[in-house]
């Protein structure tokens, strides 16, 4: 492991698993350091929409949806106050992300990069040609040093292995994110639908994985999780509100929360590293929006590395930033547009009897936010 690698990757998610997979298909050396091991569940509502597919296809992946038993979905039903409004979502994907992370991490395996579990990358010092990673194994404490020409962070939300980056911004009012799986026999919701339930607190997703559990991902004001008691208390409030029936396992569910959801770290590129998916920065999503997110700008990443092996430069790090920009963050100010709404319950009503009466007009806003934006190949 003292070898200089091409790329490290610090993290084995969405966007760091599409990342090294298209890195090494490019023949580059890859290693992949993921905390945890995998398979793994992780807060997350597990949807893909048409954007996410048009990626995976771009770098060679278009089956995988279909490989891993991926169920399609047709229909968001949005549930408020009692009364509930449909809309048409075609395009998109449910598959849990036990699977989806798993078969990423496989691909990329199989394109020649080296993964390695229960490890926690540390940004070491920089020079002209490369960076040092320090990496931690979860067994024993082992502690050893390895170089990389370009090391990208796919830490997630909490990234704590890039000090320089770590220091992120949030929004005050930002929710936080909770979520549990409840088994097949807790429920009787309808697959191929996202079922999203509206609250004065905040919203519970729900959604029949190709398992056949229910994945329940939520956003919550934490005056109304404390209020509640906890994630479980608060999902049940606003699942009655919206009139939703409550699943039998609810109360008993594994739920974990996450932090702010809403956040900006202060630059999405250092010397010799770039910031990918969620620690680039991250928005309450609501369709699949925050798996598509994560696979753009993992795709985005590779013709980086590649003009970064040679020459590292404030300008490859400024482009980066246009980059995330253009591909990412124009995505994401539709979501916290609409994040912003739903934490005003006169403008959560209006939007809410506008999707009853209306339905062409949010169905068009679904489809803007699905419209499929393949990153280049190459760049320059």
């Amino acid at each position: 492991m003292s070898r200089i690698w091409d790329v490290v990757v610090i993290g084995g998610g969405v966007a760091g698993g599409l990342a090294a997979l298209d890195c090494a298909r490019r023949g580059l050396n890859v290693l992949v350091v993921e905390k945890r091991s995998f398979p793994r569940w992780k807060v997350c509502g597990c949807c893909f929409n048409a954007q996410a597919q048009g990626v995976l296809e771009a770098v060679g992946q278009g089956d995988l949806m279909a490989r891993c038993g991926a169920q399609p979905l047709q229909q968001l039903r949005i549930g408020f106050h009692g009364q509930a409004a449909a809309l048409s979502l075609p395009g998109g994907w449910v598959l849990s992300r036990e699977r989806f992370d798993q078969a990423l991490l496989e691909a990329a395996a199989a394109a020649g990069a080296t993964i390695r579990f229960q490890t926690r990358g540390q940004l070491g010092a920089a020079c002209s040609a490369t960076r040092s990673v320090r990496l931690t194994s979860a067994a024993g404490g082992l502690q050893e040093e390895v170089q990389a020409r370009v090391v990208l962070v796919a830490a997630g939300l909490v990234n704590h292995c890039s000090p320089e980056h770590s220091s992120v911004e949030t929004i005050a009012t930002s929710r936080v994110g909770a979520g549990c799986v409840l088994p097949p026999t807790a429920h009787g919701y309808a697959n191929n639908v996202i079922h999203m339930a509206l609250g004065n607190g905040g919203y519970v997703g729900l959604v029949q994985r190709e398992d056949g559990a229910l994945n329940l991902a939520a956003a919550f004001d934490r005056s109304c999780v404390a209020a509640a008691g906890g994630a479980a208390g608060a999902a049940r409030s606003v699942l009655m509100a919206a009139g939703f029936d409550l699943p039998a396992d609810l109360m008993a569910g594994q739920w974990q929360l996450t932090p702010a959801l809403t956040r900006r770290p202060p630059a999405v590129a250092g010397s010799r590293c770039l910031l990918i998916g969620d620690a680039a920065g991250y928005v309450e999503p609501f369709t699949g929006e925050g798996m598509a997110w994560a696979l753009t700008a993992g795709a985005a990443a590779a013709p980086f590395v590649v003009e970064g092996l040679a020459d590292w430069s404030p300008d490859l790090e400024r482009r980066w930033l246009q980059t995330l920009e253009s591909l990412v963050v124009r995505r994401q100010r539709v979501c916290r547009a609409l994040a912003t709404v739903l934490q005003r319950p006169l403008l959560t009503s209006g939007l809410f009897s506008l999707c009853r009466v209306w339905p062409r007009l949010p169905e068009r806003i679904v489809r803007r936010v699905n419209r499929v934006q393949v990153p280049p190949a190459e760049i320059g």
